[in-house]
């Protein structure tokens, strides 16, 4: 496992806290709207308009889908069953599995150019070790390795005593990527982990197919405010980033979306909304 230093080599990376806004140029700030932002920032620090950069995005009640959840033999009860729940179902552009998110999971967008030269398991590796930076004076037990039995499974989850608090993925446009991790801080994770096992036993009825859809077991998973037996706040998460973010860099800065990324933002949300289509 290589450490953030040896990867990432930028001495500017702009910062971009999405967290508590409701709208982004007036289009609501939903998932959809979240991983278009991500393809348009990819796309920015790729051609150069951009430092490298993290963004901190949080949506509440939401059910993330990964492509090959929207094939389900059932997915459309599945999507009612959520809907019950209260919660709106996206399917994202990026790899990975069902994913809960809601008010006590951050998620964490780090969107870095030149990966032609970079491989994916490097960047996952960027995101785990900055991961690991910002939480080491809470502890120096989190692992990345695939939790079998939880939501959403691969390599890079990330766990204490084998009890899953974060998973990862990765987007890739042209020579930039968004590495996206979403954090469980607050709650109960086993609950989160509950709903989208319901999740696959509506949508799936043991029917035969080709895609193996993981069996979840909620008791694999928890919050970091459980796994550490701390009140850890979102807020609290938030500084943490900011702040690993100056001592890992020379040059935090703060910049407005320009004409192009917003331009490319519309075109990439346009392309999300008819992904989703077919789920309503």
């Amino acid at each position: 496992m290589q450490n953030w230093k040896k990867i990432i080599h930028h001495a500017t990376f702009r910062y971009i806290d999405q967290s508590n806004i409701k709208f982004f140029y007036n289009e609501p700030l939903t998932a959809l709207s979240s991983f278009a932002i991500d393809d348009a920032l990819a796309l920015s620090v790729s051609d150069g308009g951009s430092p490298p950069s993290i963004r901190l995005w949080v949506h509440p009640d939401t059910i993330v889908l990964g492509i090959p959840d929207a094939r389900l033999p059932y997915i459309n009860d599945g999507i009612q069953y959520l809907q019950k729940r209260g919660y709106r179902a996206v399917v994202r552009n990026s790899g990975g599995l069902a994913v809960a998110l809601d008010n006590g999971v951050l998620n964490i967008s780090l969107v870095l150019p030149g990966v032609k030269h970079l491989s994916i398991h490097t960047c996952y590796e960027a995101m785990v070790s900055f991961v690991q930076y910002m939480l080491r004076d809470l502890t120096d037990k989190i692992e990345a390795y695939e939790i079998v039995g939880s939501y959403c499974p691969g390599d890079y989850d990330l766990s204490i005593g084998g009890r899953k608090f974060a998973g990862i993925s990765q987007r890739r446009v042209k020579d930039g990527a968004a590495i996206q991790i979403y954090l469980d801080v607050e709650g109960n994770g086993r609950e989160r982990a509950e709903m989208i096992r319901q999740f696959y036993e509506v949508s799936h009825r043991g029917e035969k197919t080709k895609f193996s859809y993981p069996m979840v077991v909620p008791e694999t998973m928890a919050s970091l405010s459980e796994l550490l037996d701390e009140n850890i706040s979102m807020e609290d998460m938030k500084s943490r980033v900011r702040l690993s973010l100056e001592e890992l860099s020379n040059e935090v800065v703060v910049i407005d979306f320009s004409d192009s990324e917003l331009g490319a933002f519309e075109k990439r949300l346009e392309q999300m909304k008819k992904r989703n289509e077919k789920i309503g």
